[in-house]
């Protein structure tokens, strides 16, 4: 018949008394790392979410300066920061993002087709918090539909991956 636990040592109840802390604790910590990575993990699960991380930007941004191809990205958060531009900044942002990346001489040229491009052109006398709404789309749609499906296939995904 079994006495129960008083018949044990008390240095072997102590033992298994701080046994089962660390268990319960290293438990714990498996269920928090586990959650967390399948959040983290959640940033590559499309462009948006890959975007609205510091990391995931990051590591995207990187991919794209192997493949020549960062202004997109560059372009794409420059139109972020434009829109919240308070008013009385909006030309002169305007035309720095128009040269740093819409001019056909610019230097980190993104690939807009000629309407858009002439649109922005026309927009750059008044410009408005929504002027580069529809190249932002475009350039958007872009990283989407080529960049961002290399990206998650490239080791530059993985390595991110990893770290997390």
């Amino acid at each position: 018949m079994c006495k129960g636990l008083s018949s044990l040592p008390s240095s072997c109840l102590e033992k298994a008394k701080g046994m089962r802390v660390k268990f319960t604790h290293l438990a714990e910590k498996q269920d928090w790392t586990h959650k967390h990575r399948a959040q983290e993990e959640k940033i590559f699960q499309d462009l948006e979410s890959l975007l609205n991380s510091k990391m995931g930007q990051q590591a995207f941004r990187w991919f794209l300066r192997s493949e020549f191809s960062d202004e997109n990205l560059e372009f794409w958060l420059a139109c972020e920061e434009y829109r919240t531009t308070p008013g009385t900044q909006l030309g002169t942002k305007a035309l720095s993002m128009y040269e740093q990346f819409i001019n056909s001489e610019a230097p980190q040229e993104v690939n807009l087709d000629s309407g858009t491009r002439e649109g922005l052109a026309s927009m750059i006398e008044e410009p408005t918090p929504d002027s580069f709404d529809k190249a932002q789309e475009r350039i958007y749609s872009l990283m989407a539909k080529d960049s961002f499906p290399r990206f998650l296939r490239s080791s530059y995904c993985q390595e991110a991956l990893k770290a997390l």
